[in-house]
């Protein structure tokens, strides 16, 4: 059995017959937080919704606590353990902060109102706003829903999109803080794609680069303090 939690070998991955992803290779062992950065319309959107299976792969594998999951569907690999916060959020909007975690909660096979209460711990703006229409909330609101969601399933890895992507700053550092607490309490392995540099340094222990749909590099921890090695990987 692979000792990491989750790898990708050689993947490819199109848009119709556009080629968006070319020879992606990366790995998480368990507990990890890893980053994905990299230049608007290189590819990071498209490999988040690779992993999570919202995208077939053209060639490559990709594997899940050593079983190979390369052919399973979206919600068979939320039910194997991963959770996934898109781009934009994507909650829904005219169900309450409770009926929307409830749906994150059906994703679980071992469903427990201790998770509910487990959110509203990380969470507690969602406990006070629990009747409110999630339409109605904050950008930074709707992005601790999500994720809220997304933990109310159990999850072993968190996949996460632009977390800070239209979230006022003292929101994303709050956000940064919980899913940094997520990781260190429950052993949840986290790998996110993110713009915002501050983010990347607080919440990364090492980050890869994707450019033109290639791995460009990976860059640790020290790397990523260097201002001249990281601002290249995020110019427009």
């Amino acid at each position: 059995m692979s000792e990491f939690l989750l790898s990708l070998e050689n993947v490819h991955t199109s848009y119709g017959k556009t080629p968006i992803l070319r020879d992606i290779s990366l790995a998480l062992e368990k507990g990890e937080r890893v980053g994905v950065m990299g230049r608007n319309g290189v590819g990071k959107t498209t490999l988040m919704k690779t992993i999570i299976g919202l995208l077939a792969t053209d060639d490559g594998s990709i594997s899940y606590n050593g079983e190979d999951i390369t052919a399973l569907s979206a919600d068979k690999r939320a039910r194997l353990g991963m959770g996934y916060i898109p781009q934009g959020r994507d909650v829904f909007p005219d169900l309450t902060v409770e009926q929307n975690i409830n749906m994150g909660l059906s994703i679980s096979e071992h469903k427990s109102e201790d998770l509910v209460d487990q959110v509203y711990e990380y969470f507690p703006r969602l406990a006070e706003r629990r009747d409110q229409e999630a339409g109605t909330m904050s950008g930074g609101e709707q992005q601790m829903l999500a994720i809220g969601r997304a933990l109310a399933g159990n999850p072993d890895l968190l996949l996460l999109d632009e977390p800070s992507e239209g979230v006022q700053p003292s929101i994303v550092q709050q956000i940064t803080d919980d899913i940094s607490r997520m990781n260190e309490d429950l052993g949840v392995t986290v790998l996110f794609v993110e713009q915002n540099l501050q983010v990347i340094r607080e919440l990364s222990e090492r980050c890869y680069v994707i450019d033109n749909g290639r791995m460009e590099a990976e860059l640790s921890k020290t790397d990523l303090m260097e201002e001249d090695r990281v601002a290249d990987y995020l110019a427009v």
